[in-house]
């Protein structure tokens, strides 16, 4: 609708204002609102909502329903139906604990419904921001124009420090808000400020009402959490040792049965290494994905491994504002869009490196895979070829992981005298980025990685010290030892299976009939059945199938208690393996990304993590598996050696084919272009 101005008025809801008042922008979440806390809030912003529409009446005594018929809005609608079910007249702190469940449904179309009208923008990680377009509106007929965050922070503002008389509406927002403990957080708040704050809490019934409501389930949820705390199940150490799945190094598998036996959360004591809490399931999984960032961290168990690289405060270790801004400043460099535009390119580095395979010759299937995606992954994202010393860099990172993250290697392990020369390679290959990339370098050069992080560098050298340049330019060569070792999962699903083999390959041979394809043809429905392939080979291989955290603050998770300072293994591949979540989980089926099926949909397909901490590249890792398998089934005929080899997986430090693996070149089907 427009206003008489001419401005587009845009009417947002209690709910709407109350998501956007707290929102913090720096963190890309809602502000130090612990979950409970935020979900009675919301439902108090419902209900108050449901009040002003004339749907319910609410005091300090009882809620009353006025008018059951539906509103339209699909936050509030299950709300109101959930209230005209009840027989029985309950008061406003009953409705808020009742309903304090379903908030998070109520957030999450809320949320969908900014974004949708461009007031804030989504972005990986479930970050959240205000949209960088100008989009202004009057939020209410006969207000200023102004943005809607404006809108709501300088209403409540001048009712604080001008002693303007509030809107009702406002009233309950500053109540809520309040009730809350953030206004602190959003202003600055003197004693005045502070007392003004009590009179407009005590201006309007209704949000005195709901406020008191929200305020007395805040207060009881420490008690009920702990009263009603379960205990965490210890599972037999020969109970995890006699399991098929530890002979063959499927740790999602192994996770999925005892997860069948134990629960969602439980222990493993093994000898001479740290107990280990485990959080398993689909109930972990969106819990670690909506809540983790609340309550659990990265930083401690990567402070020994940061070390190895002489940084501190890198991105895998960062959380909170600083991991969002770190993401954000880099999130171009890792967006797909950039990679579609060197598509050429790409495929060249590839094929280069493809010209050393020699028919007749054999290759072992991690190292193969590794060089083939680093020959572009190095020159695209850092601007070197680094062919020369990448398997000395993954070598050097795999035992750094296995000393100071897996801890199945003693540290001195790490100072050999192999080990001593393959640290010194990264100051060399940051040498080789450096002197690449000064200006007169890099005119008329595509913008990649590396001069994102170089600016950042030069931008703020508090926030990205020289001491981590050695990590974070060396890190594509890292990233494609993960790249590839899940390309030789792919590569070995392809030729061990020849039906899919057969669709693959003429996928292939119909996307380079007519020389090489556009972004549109790569990445369009002519390469629908090896996306879904690499998709089933991502759910039944995952490269990373746990993470690490340290619990920060004290929390709940289905039932049973975390406390602070204990380490827990959030192993989110587990539901890969779960019947209730993928049909006949064993079966290598393509079909089951298909519509009406679906099957990864949600927190349940994890392959590239949850929450905060999920794969920034994960687009960009799609198409450079995608492009690699289609050249690999163009130009070669592969053949597993040894013939009779049956798949066994080395889980650590990531997951990846046994050493035993090799690939034969049987033929090469089509010339390499020169």
């Amino acid at each position: 609708m427009s206003s008489a101005s001419g401005v587009m008025t845009q009417p947002l809801s209690l709910i709407d204002e109350l998501v956007l008042t707290l929102l913090n922008e720096e963190s890309g979440y809602f502000r130090q609102v612990p979950g409970w806390n935020l979900n009675c809030a919301v439902v108090g912003a419902a209900l108050a909502e449901l009040s002003l529409m004339a749907r319910i009446d609410t005091d300090m005594e009882s809620l009353i329903l006025l008018d059951g018929s539906a509103t339209g809005d699909p936050a509030l609608d299950p709300v109101l139906s959930r209230i005209a079910s009840e027989a029985d007249q309950r008061n406003a702190q009953y409705w808020v604990e009742r309903l304090a469940p379903q908030a998070e449904s109520i957030i999450d179309m809320t949320l969908d419904r900014l974004c949708r009208l461009r007031i804030l923008q989504h972005h990986d990680g479930d970050f959240w921001s205000l949209a960088g377009s100008a989009w202004r509106m009057g939020v209410h007929a006969g207000s200023e124009v102004g943005t809607a965050v404006e809108h709501v922070k300088t209403r409540i503002s001048r009712a604080i420090f001008d002693n303007e008389i509030p809107d009702p509406r406002d009233v309950i927002i500053v109540c809520l808000i309040d009730t809350c403990d953030v206004l602190r957080f959003i202003f600055e708040l003197d004693e005045e400020a502070e007392q003004r704050v009590q009179d407009i809490s005590r201006m309007d019934l209704i949000g005195r009402a709901i406020a008191d409501a929200v305020g007395q389930n805040i207060a009881g949820a420490q008690f009920r959490r702990s009263a009603l705390a379960k205990k965490i199940a210890v599972v037999p150490l020969r109970r995890v040792l006699r399991s098929r799945h530890v002979r063959t190094g499927n740790l999602p598998a192994l996770f999925a049965d005892l997860h069948g036996e134990f629960g969602p959360v439980f222990e493993i004591r093994p000898p001479l290494a740290q107990d280990m809490i485990c959080l398993v399931g689909p109930e972990a999984n969106h819990w670690v994905h909506r809540h983790g960032r609340m309550h659990l961290r990265a930083r401690d168990y990567l402070e020994d491994f940061e070390k190895v690289y002489g940084g501190v405060g890198l991105l895998p270790a960062l959380d909170g504002a600083d991991h969002f801004r770190y993401r954000k400043s880099i999130q171009p460099a890792y967006s797909r869009a950039r990679l579609e535009e060197r598509l050429d390119e790409l495929l060249s580095y590839a094929r280069t490196e493809m010209s050393d395979w020699n028919v007749g010759g054999t290759r072992p299937a991690v190292g193969m895979c590794r060089k083939l995606v680093n020959s572009a992954m190095s020159p695209l994202t850092v601007g070197i070829d680094s062919q020369d010393v990448v398997d000395d860099m993954h070598k050097f990172k795999d035992r750094a992981l296995k000393t100071h993250i897996g801890r199945t290697l003693p540290k001195f392990m790490l100072k050999t005298p192999p080990m001593r020369r393959r640290a010194k390679l990264v100051g060399a290959v940051v040498d080789r980025v450096l002197s690449g990339h000064t200006p007169a370098q890099r005119i008329g050069c595509p913008r990649d990685l590396a001069d994102d992080l170089l600016t950042m560098h030069t931008n703020d050298r508090q926030f990205l010290p020289e001491s981590n340049l050695p990590f974070v330019l060396s890190a594509p060569l890292i990233a494609s030892m993960y790249v590839g070792d899940q390309l030789s999962f792919i590569v070995y699903a392809m030729v061990s299976q020849p039906e899919f083999h057969d669709r693959i390959r003429a996928e292939a041979d119909a996307v380079f009939a007519g020389g090489d394809p556009d972004r549109e043809t790569l990445t369009g429905p002519a390469t629908d059945v090896t996306r879904r392939f690499i998709m089933e080979c991502m759910r039944l291989y995952p490269i990373v199938p746990l993470s690490v955290r340290n619990v920060m603050n004290a929390c709940e998770v289905e039932g049973y208690e975390l406390p602070e300072g204990r380490r827990v293994f959030i192993v989110q591949t587990a539901t890969h393996y779960m019947d209730s979540l993928f049909a006949d989980p064993s079966k290598f089926d393509i079909d089951r990304y298909e519509a009406p099926r679906k099957e990864h949909v949600g927190t349940a397909y994890a392959p590239y993590g949850l929450g905060t901490h999920n794969c920034l590249g994960a687009r960009l890792t799609e198409l450079y598996l995608a492009t690699n398998l289609l050249l690999v089934a163009h130009h070669f005929e592969l053949e597993i050696a040894p013939k009779n080899y049956k798949l066994k997986i080395s889980p650590f430090p990531s997951m990846s084919p046994s050493k035993k693996l090799k690939f034969r070149i049987a033929e090469q089907r089509h010339e390499l272009p020169a």
